[in-house]
């Protein structure tokens, strides 16, 4: 954990050539199966774009996701179906940006490293594992009430948005303890659960998964850092599954002639998230998370504006 620790601080500037090939190929594949066979393939990219970007910034990618969808008037949600499966590519991107780290963690969990390597990764997935379940449990308890009812209310999200960016500005404007962990694998159990509940409250669309991961981090003693980072990790466990579980439950919603597009948002999601994780990661480094409050509270009144003019 060490090595990523100190990639925390300074995040690679440049995609390796391998990774660039591979996403292009990606790329121009999906574009191939999904331009001459559906006209809204352009708004699939935009969405995809949404998706990359504002799933790693804590601004909520669902709440952007479904106004920017609203706004468009793309038709190819299938009942919130689309905006969970393009996540699949932000999880392939956090996966890419931490591969070479997360290799050496399997390596240690299945003792093909020393001692100290094998205890440090079994506690920090540990860590994981318990940020992990809290949102997972309700998630799976509420997902039908989530998908009916929250996912088509705009002020639902607005007013989340705004909730969420008062909180960033109160955390960052009012004093509070020095931070009491620097290090991934020093996230305590009690911390990874401070983290675990916060993001329960990310099942509310406009909160987002990463914000609300991220204050809880912060809540607990974390570093902007490392809580940051923290949520890059959980994100795999957490949006892989849900993506995955989402998938087998809407199979029969699904039409052959979706697929193209599903495929296309999450490369174009996958693409720009991997850069998106390192433009973050550098920003963090030098500032504090004050603009991304402003921001949240901005949009989420401009939400209820859309609404009160009929537009949304």
């Amino acid at each position: 954990m060490q090595n990523k620790t100190a990639a925390v601080a300074v995040a690679p500037t440049r995609l390796p050539v391998p990774l660039i090939i591979v996403a292009a190929i990606a790329l121009l594949g999906s574009l191939a199966i999904t331009v001459p066979f559906d006209p809204e393939w352009w708004k699939v990219v935009i969405l995809g774009i949404v998706q990359g970007i504002t799933e790693w910034l804590p601004i909520s990618s669902t709440g952007h996701l479904l106004i920017v969808s609203d706004l468009l008037g793309y038709q190819g949600s299938i009942g919130g179906t689309f905006e969970i499966f393009i996540q699949l590519g932000t999880v392939i991107s956090v996966v890419a940006f931490y591969f070479s780290d997360l290799l050496g963690q399997a390596r240690a969990l299945l003792g093909q490293a020393g001692r100290k390597e094998s205890a440090s990764a079994w506690r920090f997935w540990t860590a994981v594992l318990i940020a992990f379940l809290p949102a997972a449990m309700v998630g799976l308890a509420f997902r039908k009430f989530i998908k009916a009812v929250l996912f088509e209310t705009p002020q639902v999200i607005a007013a989340a948005l705004i909730v969420g960016g008062i909180i960033f500005l109160v955390i960052e404007w009012l004093p509070r303890r020095a931070a009491s962990t620097s290090e991934l694998d020093r996230v305590a159990p009690l911390q990874a659960l401070g983290v675990g509940i916060a993001q329960i409250f990310a099942l509310i669309p406009g909160m987002s998964r990463s914000g609300s991961s991220i204050i809880g981090g912060l809540l607990s003693g974390l570093d902007r850092r490392t809580a940051t980072a923290f949520s890059f990790y959980l994100s795999i466990p957490i949006l892989g599954l849900a993506t995955l579980f989402d998938l087998v439950g809407s199979l029969d919603q699904i039409q052959p002639a979706d697929w193209g597009r599903l495929i296309l948002g999450a490369v174009v999601a996958m693409i720009v998230g991997y850069v998106t994780i390192g433009w973050l990661l550098r920003y963090i480094a030098r500032h504090n998370f004050v603009a991304f409050g402003i921001y949240r509270i901005i949009v989420g009144l401009l939400i209820f504006a859309l609404v009160a003019m009929g537009m949304l």
